[in-house]
């Protein structure tokens, strides 16, 4: 009862059709580097290690250059669940160049599903769902660091080190100590 969160129950015919095109997405994002570079889930040589490595120097290398450091960890949970169809689209056409037919498919991979709740021996009818990526997909989460791929930017503007990690990011401030007050009074100011 924690978790409420559909899975997916793809035929092998509808795997191997989601595993060919997550193929052709990720040559894609990366052939024209669409992707942060510090953004480590779901692709290749980008693992947790990379991501824990990248932290971890970010913040020596703040302490050795005499500053403090502040670590925020920000966990989205349920995050693959918001999704909303709509965004995830215009992002892939107008962030990620996807158009024409690879826009189509992926439109029509995301619109039109539909969700039933079991409890007990109880059913309920199919409810359309407008959010979310499937959970046990294959394209999923690549979609996922699609759709977040701009808070790279957002955090950046902010002058915070993050490293972009499925669901999860750390970001990372640093300031030298007699500068704490100021530079908390600047975010809190550009964050409200």
């Amino acid at each position: 009862m924690n978790s409420f969160r559909p899975i997916s129950n793809l035929s092998f015919l509808s795997k191997l059709v989601e595993r060919a095109a997550a193929d052709r997405l990720r040559a894609h994002f990366d052939s024209q580097q669409l992707l942060p570079c510090r953004q480590s889930a779901y692709r290749a040589h980008h693992s947790t290690e990379t991501a824990i490595i990248a932290v971890h120097d970010e913040i020596i290398r703040a302490i050795d250059d005499g500053n403090v450091c502040a670590l925020v960890l920000l966990d989205l949970s349920a995050a693959f669940d918001t999704v909303d169809h709509q965004t995830l689209i215009r992002v892939l056409s107008s962030r990620f160049g996807v158009a024409d037919l690879a826009l189509n498919w992926c439109s029509s991979y995301l619109n039109q599903r539909s969700q039933t709740f079991h409890v007990g021996a109880h059913q309920s009818g199919p409810h359309a769902i407008d959010c979310s990526v499937p959970q046990g997909s294959v394209l999923g989460p690549l979609k996922f660091i699609s759709y977040t791929e701009d808070s790279a930017d957002l955090i950046a503007s902010y002058r915070l080190g993050y490293h972009l990690y499925a669901d999860d990011t750390p970001l990372i401030g640093s300031t030298k100590i007699c500068n704490v007050p100021s530079t908390i009074d600047r975010c809190v100011i550009e964050m409200c």
